[in-house]
């Protein structure tokens, strides 16, 4: 159970979309099932299309929820699909919408809330955004923004001062589902909790990190998304920069949300531009015959790249990012690559690393070498294992978490306006002269031009 909320209108835009059938309308339903949504609440579909009658769309949620699991339990989702309605609206024309969010408000009570989630596509943030503020919607709520946050710098700034127009910051929540998991937030804890680790995560002791996100699935149908987008905007300049954030920030202050996002933002300010040279797009083979493709396009699904920041305790330390679509393994995985003794007594000897699994259940492994048993001195490699899946009784998927932090008014977990547009200004040069995305065949690592840039001690995962 949590602390008492006020009773919320869930504005949920994009909610015949795939992110709300697959991640929204669950965790909704787990966060009502756990008893941690208000006591009192309405949720108000809203898109350019209708699914049909209030019914219609209900039915559908129904059939998309007890599809995902054989664990729903049947009076909870009819609790909550009593509480679920849907209302046409677009950028044009928002007052069928307004006058439903009145409605419910009023029904709900003087300490109801508002809470607006776009879940719209980044050309569409922008005229949608200006309808909320024309409708008075978002006059005291709070507005979940989903990435991408813009496409480049210039049109993250102007999402920005339009979002400020209408809102203001500390009623923004810019969501990045990364820092909604466990293992994301155990990186802090696993860090400045331990006297063991935290001397040793220095340039001193590392030559390298590695923050890998393959990921075995194509794009699924989202052609026209990934068109638009591609898989630099999609995934660097927001989820795997944002675990750079949490591996290489200094100790924060407190715990709070000032104190950890100032923590993050110093990093990305040190963070240099990324070089173009050092960075390698990739193209899965197959690609252009998925639906919504163009059958010449040039749009990357996998990158590789290096990135460095210019702190003291990380000056000339690489950090490797590497993701893409219809990979090898489907993976979230932060490798700590340790400098080898100066001493070679045993010789050349692979180095020590510290793995981090980012999945839903945290998981540590320390590679180490050790005396291999027998007559003789020799070394063989051994993996020292921790994990907390004993622990996760209480756990919370991602969109869960962060739901639940929107509601407390919690920010913590989300991206400020400030490290957005730093972010931005790190990543544009490789917009401004993106590389020739590379052929690879579905199923491997991708293009073997990606190897070069991890150096002598290559990739931690795969072949690569």
């Amino acid at each position: 159970m949590t602390d008492h909320l006020d009773p919320h209108v869930f504005v949920l835009f994009g909610a015949t979309g795939d992110l709300a059938e697959r991640k929204l309308f669950p965790g909704l339903y787990r966060l009502a099932a756990a008893g941690r949504l208000p006591d009192d609440y309405a949720i108000i579909g809203s898109g350019r299309h209708s699914p049909g009658s209030d019914e219609e769309f209900r039915e559908s949620i129904r059939t998309s929820l007890t599809d995902s699991g054989p664990d729903v339990d049947d009076g909870v989702l009819r609790h909550l699909l009593q509480r679920l309605s849907f209302q046409v609206s677009d950028a044009d024309d928002g007052a069928d919408l307004a006058q439903a969010v009145r409605t419910a408000r009023g029904a709900l009570g003087e300490n109801s809330r508002t809470l607006v989630y776009l879940s719209v596509p980044p050309q569409a943030m922008l005229p949608m955004i200006g309808m909320l503020g024309r409708e008075g919607i978002v006059d005291d709520a709070r507005i979940v923004v989903e990435k991408p946050f813009g496409t480049d710098l210039e049109s993250s700034r102007d999402l920005d001062s339009a979002l400020k127009d209408v809102v203001d910051e500390d009623r923004v929540y810019r969501i990045d589902h990364f820092l909604g998991k466990e293992a994301v937030q155990n990186i802090l804890a696993l860090r400045f909790a331990n006297g063991l680790l935290e001397p040793a995560w220095h340039r001193d002791h590392l030559s390298s990190v590695q923050i890998d996100v393959p990921e075995e699935l194509t794009i699924e149908g989202r052609g026209g998304f990934y068109e638009s987008t591609g898989c630099f905007r999609d995934m660097i300049s927001t989820h795997l920069c944002q675990v750079l954030g949490f591996v290489a920030m200094e100790p924060p202050t407190d715990l709070d949300e000032t104190s950890l996002r100032d923590a993050k933002a110093k990093v990305f300010e040190a963070m240099r531009p990324l070089d173009p040279a050092r960075v390698v797009f990739g193209q899965y083979e197959g690609y252009r015959d998925e639906d919504g493709v163009d059958d010449d396009s040039a749009v990357e699904t996998f990158v590789a790249l290096e990135a460095y920041v210019d702190t003291e305790r990380w000056r000339g330390v690489p950090f490797l990012l590497r993701t893409g679509k219809a990979m090898a393994e489907t993976r979230r995985t932060v490798t700590l690559t340790f400098r080898t003794p100066a001493l070679e007594t045993f010789g050349e000897q692979p180095p020590n690393r510290l793995v981090l699994e980012l999945t839903d259940t945290p998981a540590v492994t320390l590679d180490l070498l050790t005396k291999k048993p027998g007559p003789s001195l020799t070394l063989a490699p051994r993996a020292v294992e921790f994990d907390s899946s004993a622990d996760d009784s209480d756990g919370l998927e991602a969109y869960e978490r962060l739901l639940l932090d929107v509601l407390r008014g919690d920010q913590t977990l989300f991206t400020r306006a400030d490290e957005v547009d730093r972010l931005w200004q790190v990543c544009q040069p490789v917009l401004d002269d993106p590389p020739q995305p590379q052929p690879y065949p579905k199923g491997s690592w991708g293009p073997a031009e990606a190897t070069e840039l991890a150096g002598p001690d290559g990739w931690r995962l795969g072949d690569g």
